[in-house]
């Protein structure tokens, strides 16, 4: 498992050891004993999946005391993580990285982020994310995907987006 530290403090693209040949491939997505040994969360409380047509733009959303560990099963998607935790030295920045369910990499945001996606190209996503707090819709909040603020650079012309 390759671990990769991005741009901003505590966000971690995590590449999986894929075993792979004629018939298909094996991986394990989560290992208790291999994150702790990381360092890496293990205290994950639900699995959430979303499917998304070509095109779609979710988030950003946050729940305060939840982090994710974000990947993708089908298709691809670039997924953005907005640095929210008042008093960090990169509040009010993003960073954004490439999920591909070919590849199985996946991204570490750990609570304090904002957390959004698209899809990229024609074709549709699947994505799994675990969870550190159970959902709580008292809780969730967002934020406009196209804020100017923050400016984020997503990598589709016209998303689709929900009303919300």
């Amino acid at each position: 498992m390759k671990i990769t530290a991005q741009k901003i403090p505590d966000l971690l693209l995590i590449e999986p050891n894929v075993y792979q040949d004629e018939r298909g491939f094996f991986l394990e997505r989560f290992n208790q004993q291999k994150f702790e040994e990381l360092k890496l969360p293990t205290n994950f409380v639900q699995d959430n999946h979303s499917y998304s047509k070509a095109g779609v733009l979710r988030g950003l959303h946050y729940q305060p005391g939840q982090g994710k560990l974000v990947g993708v099963t089908r298709g691809k998607i670039w997924d953005v993580a907005v640095d929210i935790r008042k008093g960090s030295s990169t509040y009010g920045q993003y960073c954004g990285v490439e999920l591909d369910g070919q590849k199985q990499n996946m991204f570490w945001v750990p609570d304090g982020f904002a957390h959004g996606f698209c899809v990229l190209g024609d074709q549709e996503a699947d994505v799994l994310y675990k969870v550190t707090d159970f959902y709580d819709p008292k809780k969730e909040s967002g934020i406009a995907w196209d804020d100017p603020d923050l400016n984020v650079s997503w990598p589709i012309e016209t998303p689709i987006v929900s009303d919300r």
